[in-house]
Order: C-alpha cells, then structure tokens, then sequence
C-alpha cells in the first residue's frame, strides 16, 4: 500500500503538496516545527494514498519521499 513520510524539520509549510494531493490527504499541521513553520502532515483515512508523488514533485523543500 503506498505511503508517504513528510520530514518536517524540511518543510517550510508552503502548502505546494496539500493542493497537488489528488485524495486531499495532506493539511497543514496546526503545530509550530524547530524552525517556527507549520509543516505539512500525512493523515491517511479511509480515502488510500495511490502513491501518485505528485506531493513530492510539487515540494521545493524534498521534504517528501513516496513509497509505494
């Protein structure tokens, strides 16, 4: 089953992934990272990632990685 991890020490919270998501799995946390963005979060639901990675093509940071 395709997953993906989002490194959220990376992620800069630009929201470039949350509208590439074709399933709208993707969001914005509410929580602040290390750096002081909101990072992207990975919410898997009843809706399953297809393992598109057109989340990690859209990401200017390479905070995402797909494994499908």
């Amino acid at each position: 089953m395709p997953t993906i991890e989002i490194d959220e020490l990376r992620c800069k919270g630009c929201g470039l992934c949350t509208i590439a998501c074709p399933k709208k799995l993707i969001t914005l946390s509410e929580q602040i990272n290390n750096h002081g963005y909101t990072p992207a979060l990975f919410q898997e639901t009843e809706i399953k990632c297809t393992g598109c990675a057109l989340c990690a093509e859209m990401c200017p940071d390479v905070a995402i990685k797909v494994f499908k």
